[in-house]
């Protein structure tokens, strides 16, 4: 299935888009979508340690815009954010 994921604050660097498409399987979790966005962090950004920081803080969020858990189920064709930590001084 293919699941759409929205890419907000620091985390739009990681594509020109502020958008990434991946291919996943069925009864994917938000778990399993930020592993397939550290792997496909190593690959592009030869794995920026960084950006896997912001991948590994970040929250998530549905459709619906509730913050949702890791073990959050995504359906057919669903469209996620990801929500970095804002940092200020």
């Amino acid at each position: 299935m293919k699941v759409k994921i929205e890419l907000f604050g620091a985390a739009r660097d990681f594509n020109d888009q502020n958008l990434l498409e991946l291919d996943l399987g069925q009864k994917t979790t938000i778990k399993d979508i930020r592993n397939k966005i550290i792997q496909y962090v190593d690959q592009k950004f030869n794995g920026n340690e960084n950006y896997k920081k912001i991948i590994n803080s970040s929250a998530f969020c549905s459709e619906k815009n509730n913050i949702v858990s890791d073990n959050y189920k995504i359906t057919n064709n669903e469209k996620i954010g990801i929500i970095p930590p804002i940092g200020g001084g």
